[in-house]
């Protein structure tokens, strides 16, 4: 297996529905649509261009003390609505500011949007997809737009029903798409005992987490279970894998040598990095999180 480090850099935005305008000082400066915001990010310690205390936005997140993920957000702009629509390539999803910081979507996984959207369509044949923690359903979008036919595992039922809107919004109402609702590590055993395969998985895993029935997941314990799964679920004709991983502390290659390991015998090529935002009027990147990803070719 050919193996190469590379930047997994999320450039194929439209920049009137996402772009990065500004970072540092443990924030970034991001539009989102219609909405400008404010958000902290710990890797971004660099000095921004503009002060922060500078920066226009329609809201700003303030953190918790010790914790970049829970908090509460702040209106600027008391005009802004809720809940507001974007679009990526035609898909169609709402964007709306959550408790956790987030705004239903992660826009850097784009490159891997892009990267899917390309491998199916190239392929000559009806991909069968698994989409593991995915979310409010982009990749899942991306793949069925492209011909596939996808499986969307998520525990929460309401980014599923989030998906199945966004999929209706985006003409994708009737697309082969399997929306589920359960635990990543129940659900692959019993593909496995079914005898299901798929040519290709994604998988997004958290550092923590719950399933349907409170089932917990951490990263370092249960990944190499799960890939030992993902392995099993392959087809014999595998075309793509791809496993990204947020604030653990892994490098890529440990993430990428993890990943080999069970796709040992294979061949293909092996890609692993970081993922990053580029910055809409400068050179900076914005790293987010690690990656690695493997192809037939």
């Amino acid at each position: 297996m050919k193996t190469s480090s590379t930047l997994f850099l999320a450039d194929q935005w439209n920049p009137a529905q996402y772009a990065l305008l500004d970072s540092g000082d443990g924030h970034k400066l991001e539009r989102f649509g219609s909405q400008t915001v404010i958000r902290p990010d710990p890797q971004a310690f660099w000095m921004p261009r503009a002060p922060v205390d500078e920066w226009q936005a329609d809201a700003r997140f303030d953190a918790k003390a010790g914790d970049d993920d829970r908090g509460n957000w702040r209106l600027l702009n008391p005009a802004a609505p809720d809940v507001w629509p974007m679009e990526w390539r035609g898909l169609r999803l709402n964007a709306r500011r959550t408790p956790f910081r987030h705004l239903g979507l992660f826009q850097e996984h784009s490159v891997h949007w892009a990267f899917a959207q390309a491998k199916i369509r190239s392929s000559g044949r009806t991909i069968r997809l698994l989409n593991l923690f995915g979310y409010t359903g982009m990749m899942s979008l991306a793949a069925a737009q492209a011909g596939a036919e996808v499986t969307h595992l998520d525990a929460s039922p309401k980014s599923n029903g989030y998906g199945k809107d966004y999929a209706a919004e985006s003409g994708l109402g009737d697309a082969p798409i399997r929306w589920i609702a359960d635990d990543a590590m129940k659900f692959t055993a019993r593909e496995i005992r079914r005898g299901n395969t798929y040519d290709a998985i994604v998988l997004d895993p958290p550092k923590f987490g719950r399933g349907t029935k409170n089932e917990t997941w951490r990263f370092e314990e249960d990944l190499p279970g799960l890939l030992a799964n993902v392995r099993a679920l392959l087809s014999p004709e595998p075309l793509f894998v791809i496993l990204t991983a947020y604030a653990v502390r892994l490098s890529h290659i440990a993430l990428a040598q993890a990943l080999s390991g069970h796709l040992h015998g294979l061949g293909g090529q092996m890609e692993m990095g970081e993922m990053a935002l580029p910055h809409a009027d400068d050179e900076r990147l914005l790293p987010t999180s690690i990656c690695a990803r493997w192809c037939v070719h």
